[in-house]
């Protein structure tokens, strides 16, 4: 991608570092160095410095580390990386690949604190890194997935905040995500379904697509067929499509979940159950595949794959799909616009 101007008048992406004992670290240290990064945006990491310098002499020697107390301050200097230091208590003793309660902890008061800069203003969008759930649960928190974490963090009711998966060529939006199917079914009502319809409207339109088409999924085989299968495509989804089309959304459907996707004439499609987004989405790759909660005030997205403890402290960590991550934020519009302090 080209330069979109100066580095002081590109937009501040922050890169909350993920769970330090995974590959977090080492994605951000590469993607925030990378040129594809630079050129769009000027990084700003935001996490542990030991975490940072861990990795930064092995995989980008001759950056320098800047620690930083705004945000604001970052300039996108080409031999510098600039961190906001994080977290709610040290870290000095950490191990890559090994599940830590302190780690999970980490992880999540550096997205906090990015998304507080991001809801201030002070930065344009949040990429974050991947956390690891057990991590998550051995320190006590509750936990159920970025999309409620942004929404409670915001002050934004969690259910008008959604899961879309951003691939190169689908975006799939879920109506419900970590429930069990029974109780999925219990959420699939036309108030949920039309919030779900309107929240992917608006977040296409922040991404630059004017008047966008959105398929919608039916939650039975075939959509129901004609109510053979079920019937809450006739009561409750076909009616919250009309209503959003009777607001001004291009909106389609239900349509089977199993044939919708092949439809390429669509800007985004929208699921009613976890799986039915997640299996083609996981099918297609995650190299390239980043997951933004829509209907918050702010632009938030992290990467589609796990922490690999496996080859976590290696080096051999792949940032490509950070790094397309970032992009993406990068050309996305704010809802209050960024950097609101001079």
């Amino acid at each position: 991608m080209s330069a979109a101007g100066p580095p002081t008048q590109r937009p501040v992406i922050a890169i909350a570092l993920g769970d330090p004992a995974g590959i977090g670290p080492e994605i951000s240290v590469k993607a925030a160095c990378s040129s594809a990064v630079r050129s769009v945006c000027r990084p700003l990491l935001v996490g542990h410095e030991n975490a940072v310098r861990h990795y930064l002499d092995r995989v980008a020697p001759g950056i320098r580390l800047r620690l930083l107390d705004e945000a604001v301050r970052t300039t996108g200097d080409p031999d510098v990386l600039d961190l906001l230091p994080a977290g709610e208590e040290p870290l000095d003793r950490w191990s890559p690949g090994s599940v830590d309660a302190a780690c999970g902890r980490a992880a999540l008061s550096y997205a906090a604190t990015a998304v507080d800069l991001a809801l201030a203003g002070d930065v344009h969008a949040v990429a974050a890194a991947p956390h690891h759930q057990t991590s998550i649960g051995q320190a006590g928190i509750e936990f159920d997935g970025y999309p409620g974490f942004v929404a409670r963090r915001t002050g934004t009711d969690p259910g008008r905040v959604f899961l879309m998966l951003v691939g190169e060529d689908r975006r799939i939006v879920h109506v419900t995500l970590h429930l069990g199917v029974h109780d999925a079914l219990a959420l699939i009502r036309k108030r949920r379904v039309l919030r779900a319809i309107e929240a992917t409207g608006a977040a296409l339109d922040r991404m630059g697509i004017r008047r966008p088409r959105i398929a919608v999924s039916g939650v039975n085989p075939h959509a129901g067929e004609n109510g053979l299968f079920g019937r809450e495509e006739i009561e409750e989804i076909a009616p919250a499509i009309a209503e959003a089309r009777d607001r001004g959304i291009d909106a389609h459907g239900p349509f089977g979940a199993d044939t919708m996707l092949l439809d390429h004439g669509y800007d985004a499609f929208l699921v009613m159950l976890h799986d039915q987004g997640h299996i083609p989405a996981k099918l297609a790759g995650f190299s390239s595949t980043s997951a933004l909660p829509v209907g918050t005030p702010i632009l938030f997205a992290s990467v589609a794959h796990g922490s690999a403890f496996d080859i976590a402290g290696r080096g051999i960590a792949d940032p490509a799909c950070l790094i397309r991550t970032i992009e993406r934020l990068a050309g996305a519009r704010t809802v209050h616009g960024p950097h609101r302090r001079p």
